[in-house]
Protein backbone atom coordinates (compact mmCIF):
# COMPACT_ATOMS: atom_id res chain seq x y z
CA UNK A 1 0.00 0.00 0.00
CA UNK A 2 1.36 3.38 -0.98
CA UNK A 3 0.24 6.98 -0.51
CA UNK A 4 -0.52 9.28 -3.42
CA UNK A 5 2.73 11.12 -2.64
CA UNK A 6 5.02 8.09 -2.88
CA UNK A 7 3.14 5.79 -5.26
CA UNK A 8 5.06 6.68 -8.43
CA UNK A 9 8.42 6.63 -6.62
CA UNK A 10 7.64 3.18 -5.18
CA UNK A 11 6.54 1.75 -8.53
CA UNK A 12 9.66 3.13 -10.23
CA UNK A 13 11.92 1.70 -7.51
CA UNK A 14 10.39 -1.79 -7.80
CA UNK A 15 10.63 -1.79 -11.60
CA UNK A 16 14.24 -0.57 -11.47
CA UNK A 17 15.12 -3.47 -9.14
CA UNK A 18 13.17 -6.06 -11.14
CA UNK A 19 10.75 -6.56 -8.23
CA UNK A 20 13.63 -8.17 -6.30
CA UNK A 21 13.13 -11.47 -8.09
CA UNK A 22 9.39 -11.76 -7.51
CA UNK A 23 7.01 -12.44 -10.37
CA UNK A 24 5.59 -9.06 -11.40
CA UNK A 25 2.04 -10.42 -11.48
CA UNK A 26 2.31 -11.19 -7.76
CA UNK A 27 3.40 -7.68 -6.80
CA UNK A 28 0.28 -5.53 -6.69
CA UNK A 29 0.40 -1.91 -5.58
CA UNK A 30 -2.63 0.01 -4.36
CA UNK A 31 -3.00 3.47 -2.82
CA UNK A 32 -4.61 4.30 0.48
CA UNK A 33 -7.42 6.81 0.84
CA UNK A 34 -7.15 10.31 2.30
CA UNK A 35 -8.99 12.64 4.68
CA UNK A 36 -9.17 16.47 4.76
CA UNK A 37 -6.91 18.59 6.98
CA UNK A 38 -8.47 21.24 9.21
CA UNK A 39 -7.02 24.18 11.14
CA UNK A 40 -7.52 24.96 14.84
CA UNK A 41 -10.80 26.74 14.05
CA UNK A 42 -12.18 23.74 12.20
CA UNK A 43 -11.70 25.27 8.74
CA UNK A 44 -10.51 23.19 5.79
CA UNK A 45 -6.99 23.83 4.48
CA UNK A 46 -6.65 24.72 0.80
CA UNK A 47 -3.75 23.41 -1.29
CA UNK A 48 -1.68 25.17 -3.98
CA UNK A 49 -3.97 23.54 -6.54
CA UNK A 50 -6.90 25.38 -4.90
CA UNK A 51 -8.38 22.11 -3.72
CA UNK A 52 -9.22 20.88 -0.23
CA UNK A 53 -5.92 19.68 1.23
CA UNK A 54 -5.91 16.03 2.26
CA UNK A 55 -3.51 13.55 3.87
CA UNK A 56 -3.36 9.76 4.07
CA UNK A 57 -5.93 8.33 6.48
CA UNK A 58 -3.59 6.11 8.52
CA UNK A 59 -2.83 2.40 8.29
CA UNK A 60 -6.39 1.63 9.37
CA UNK A 61 -7.36 2.60 5.83
CA UNK A 62 -5.68 -0.59 4.60
CA UNK A 63 -8.85 -2.65 4.87
CA UNK A 64 -11.18 -0.44 2.84
CA UNK A 65 -8.39 0.38 0.36
CA UNK A 66 -7.87 -3.36 -0.27
CA UNK A 67 -11.56 -3.71 -1.09
CA UNK A 68 -11.99 -0.52 -3.15
CA UNK A 69 -8.83 -1.18 -5.18
CA UNK A 70 -9.97 -4.67 -6.17
CA UNK A 71 -7.06 -6.35 -4.33
CA UNK A 72 -9.41 -8.16 -1.95
CA UNK A 73 -11.42 -9.62 -4.84
CA UNK A 74 -8.17 -10.62 -6.56
CA UNK A 75 -6.95 -12.45 -3.45
CA UNK A 76 -10.25 -14.31 -3.11
CA UNK A 77 -10.08 -15.29 -6.77
CA UNK A 78 -6.57 -16.68 -6.22
CA UNK A 79 -7.84 -18.80 -3.33
CA UNK A 80 -5.87 -16.96 -0.65
CA UNK A 81 -7.09 -17.89 2.84
CA UNK A 82 -4.78 -15.87 5.10
CA UNK A 83 -3.48 -12.32 4.75
CA UNK A 84 -0.40 -10.99 6.53
CA UNK A 85 -0.15 -7.22 7.04
CA UNK A 86 3.13 -5.78 8.25
CA UNK A 87 4.78 -2.40 8.50
CA UNK A 88 7.69 -1.18 6.37
CA UNK A 89 9.39 0.53 9.33
CA UNK A 90 10.43 -2.68 11.13
CA UNK A 91 13.36 -4.31 9.36
CA UNK A 92 13.12 -7.49 11.48
CA UNK A 93 9.46 -8.10 10.69
CA UNK A 94 8.85 -11.77 9.89
CA UNK A 95 6.90 -11.93 6.67
CA UNK A 96 4.42 -14.82 6.80
CA UNK A 97 5.39 -16.09 10.23
CA UNK A 98 4.50 -19.81 10.14
CA UNK A 99 4.46 -20.07 13.94
CA UNK A 100 1.93 -17.26 14.11
CA UNK A 101 -0.14 -18.93 11.42
CA UNK A 102 -0.05 -22.29 13.20
CA UNK A 103 -1.12 -20.70 16.48
CA UNK A 104 -4.03 -18.87 14.80
CA UNK A 105 -5.27 -22.11 13.25
CA UNK A 106 -4.88 -24.04 16.51
CA UNK A 107 -6.69 -21.35 18.51
CA UNK A 108 -9.45 -21.09 15.90
CA UNK A 109 -9.24 -17.30 15.66
CA UNK A 110 -9.59 -14.97 12.68
CA UNK A 111 -6.78 -12.63 13.73
CA UNK A 112 -3.36 -13.28 15.28
CA UNK A 113 -0.75 -10.70 16.20
CA UNK A 114 2.82 -10.70 17.45
CA UNK A 115 4.10 -8.67 20.40
CA UNK A 116 7.31 -7.88 22.27
CA UNK A 117 7.59 -6.73 25.87
CA UNK A 118 7.90 -2.95 26.20
CA UNK A 119 11.44 -1.74 26.81
CA UNK A 120 10.15 0.70 29.43
CA UNK A 121 6.75 2.05 30.58
CA UNK A 122 6.94 5.03 28.24
CA UNK A 123 8.19 3.40 25.06
CA UNK A 124 6.32 4.89 22.13
CA UNK A 125 4.34 1.80 21.08
CA UNK A 126 0.71 0.77 21.28
CA UNK A 127 -0.17 -1.89 23.87
CA UNK A 128 -2.62 -4.80 23.88
CA UNK A 129 -5.50 -4.96 26.33
CA UNK A 130 -9.18 -5.88 26.48
CA UNK A 131 -11.97 -3.34 26.63
CA UNK A 132 -15.65 -4.18 27.03
CA UNK A 133 -14.82 -7.83 26.45
CA UNK A 134 -13.09 -7.24 23.11
CA UNK A 135 -9.40 -7.12 22.15
CA UNK A 136 -7.95 -3.66 21.74
CA UNK A 137 -4.68 -1.79 21.32
CA UNK A 138 -4.23 1.58 23.02
CA UNK A 139 -1.82 3.90 21.24
CA UNK A 140 0.97 5.30 23.42
CA UNK A 141 -0.30 8.87 22.92
CA UNK A 142 -3.64 7.85 24.45
CA UNK A 143 -2.35 5.77 27.38
CA UNK A 144 -2.30 7.73 30.68
CA UNK A 145 1.06 7.69 32.51
CA UNK A 146 -0.50 6.04 35.54
CA UNK A 147 -1.72 3.09 33.45
CA UNK A 148 1.55 2.89 31.53
CA UNK A 149 3.47 2.46 34.79
CA UNK A 150 1.06 -0.03 36.40
CA UNK A 151 2.52 -3.45 37.27
CA UNK A 152 0.92 -6.80 38.07
CA UNK A 153 1.55 -9.15 41.01
CA UNK A 154 4.72 -10.42 39.29
CA UNK A 155 6.16 -6.95 38.89
CA UNK A 156 5.65 -6.96 35.10
CA UNK A 157 4.02 -4.06 33.31
CA UNK A 158 0.27 -4.60 33.24
CA UNK A 159 0.15 -2.98 29.81
CA UNK A 160 3.46 -4.25 28.52
CA UNK A 161 2.62 -6.20 25.37
CA UNK A 162 3.64 -4.00 22.43
CA UNK A 163 1.80 -4.10 19.13
CA UNK A 164 4.59 -4.29 16.53
CA UNK A 165 2.41 -4.23 13.41
CA UNK A 166 2.77 -7.94 12.71
CA UNK A 167 -0.80 -9.03 12.02
CA UNK A 168 -2.38 -12.08 10.42
CA UNK A 169 -6.01 -12.31 9.24
CA UNK A 170 -8.33 -14.75 7.57
CA UNK A 171 -9.57 -13.39 4.25
CA UNK A 172 -13.06 -13.31 5.81
CA UNK A 173 -11.80 -11.05 8.61
CA UNK A 174 -10.33 -8.61 6.07
CA UNK A 175 -13.60 -8.56 4.15
CA UNK A 176 -15.62 -7.98 7.31
CA UNK A 177 -13.63 -5.00 8.58
CA UNK A 178 -13.24 -3.49 5.10
CA UNK A 179 -16.91 -2.51 5.36
CA UNK A 180 -16.67 -1.08 8.87
CA UNK A 181 -15.98 2.54 9.80
CA UNK A 182 -13.02 2.69 12.17
CA UNK A 183 -12.65 5.45 14.75
CA UNK A 184 -10.46 8.44 13.90
CA UNK A 185 -7.47 9.66 15.90
CA UNK A 186 -6.15 13.21 15.49
CA UNK A 187 -2.55 14.42 15.22
CA UNK A 188 -1.47 18.06 15.43
CA UNK A 189 0.89 18.69 12.50
CA UNK A 190 2.56 21.39 10.41
CA UNK A 191 0.91 21.82 7.02
CA UNK A 192 1.29 24.57 4.43
CA UNK A 193 -1.86 26.11 2.94
CA UNK A 194 -3.19 28.93 0.76
CA UNK A 195 -4.66 31.87 2.71
CA UNK A 196 -7.62 34.10 1.79
CA UNK A 197 -5.32 36.30 -0.32
CA UNK A 198 -4.06 33.38 -2.39
CA UNK A 199 -0.64 33.30 -0.76
CA UNK A 200 1.07 30.14 0.40
CA UNK A 201 1.68 30.01 4.15
CA UNK A 202 4.40 27.68 5.42
CA UNK A 203 4.03 27.43 9.22
CA UNK A 204 6.95 27.00 11.61
CA UNK A 205 4.78 25.37 14.29
CA UNK A 206 1.96 22.77 14.12
CA UNK A 207 -1.15 24.46 12.79
CA UNK A 208 -3.62 21.78 11.73
CA UNK A 209 -5.18 18.44 12.54
CA UNK A 210 -4.63 15.26 10.56
CA UNK A 211 -7.12 12.44 11.06
CA UNK A 212 -6.26 8.79 10.76
CA UNK A 213 -7.51 5.37 11.75
CA UNK A 214 -5.20 2.69 13.10
CA UNK A 215 -5.09 -0.86 11.82
CA UNK A 216 -5.57 -2.33 15.28
CA UNK A 217 -8.87 -0.47 15.77
CA UNK A 218 -10.43 -3.32 13.78
CA UNK A 219 -9.62 -5.82 16.56
CA UNK A 220 -12.66 -4.56 18.48
CA UNK A 221 -14.99 -6.15 15.93
CA UNK A 222 -13.90 -9.63 17.07
CA UNK A 223 -14.41 -11.56 20.30
CA UNK A 224 -10.82 -12.67 20.54
CA UNK A 225 -7.44 -12.65 18.82
CA UNK A 226 -4.31 -14.73 19.44
CA UNK A 227 -1.13 -12.95 20.56
CA UNK A 228 2.30 -14.50 20.21
CA UNK A 229 5.05 -12.90 22.30
CA UNK A 230 8.27 -12.67 20.32
CA UNK A 231 11.76 -11.51 21.23
CA UNK A 232 12.78 -7.92 20.67
CA UNK A 233 16.20 -8.90 19.32
CA UNK A 234 14.55 -11.24 16.80
CA UNK A 235 11.39 -9.36 15.86
CA UNK A 236 11.61 -5.62 16.41
CA UNK A 237 14.04 -3.15 14.84
CA UNK A 238 11.90 -0.09 14.12
CA UNK A 239 12.79 3.04 12.17
CA UNK A 240 10.91 5.93 13.82
CA UNK A 241 13.49 8.72 14.06
CA UNK A 242 16.10 10.24 11.78
CA UNK A 243 18.85 9.85 14.41
CA UNK A 244 19.34 8.34 17.85
CA UNK A 245 16.96 5.72 19.25
CA UNK A 246 14.94 3.72 16.69
CA UNK A 247 16.78 5.28 13.76
CA UNK A 248 18.09 3.73 10.51
CA UNK A 249 21.48 3.34 12.24
CA UNK A 250 20.13 1.35 15.21
CA UNK A 251 17.81 -0.72 12.98
CA UNK A 252 20.75 -1.63 10.73
CA UNK A 253 22.81 -2.72 13.74
CA UNK A 254 19.97 -4.92 15.05
CA UNK A 255 19.41 -6.41 11.58
CA UNK A 256 23.08 -7.31 11.13
CA UNK A 257 23.33 -8.70 14.66
CA UNK A 258 20.28 -10.92 14.05
CA UNK A 259 21.66 -12.42 10.84
CA UNK A 260 25.16 -12.89 12.27
CA UNK A 261 23.55 -14.84 15.11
Amino acid sequence: MTSKENNLETETFLKKNNYFGYDKKNVIIFTQSELPLIDTEGKLLISKENKIKEASDGNGGTYSSLRVSGCLADMKERGIKWVFIGSVDNVLLKMVDVTLLGMAIKKGVQIASKSVVKANPHERVGVFCKMNGHPKVIEYTELPNKMAEEVDENGELKYGESHIMCNLYTIEAIEKVSKEHLMYHSAFKKNSYIDENGREVIPEEPNSYKFESFIFDAFEFFDDIAILRGKREDDFAPVKNKEGVDSPKTAKELYEKYWKK
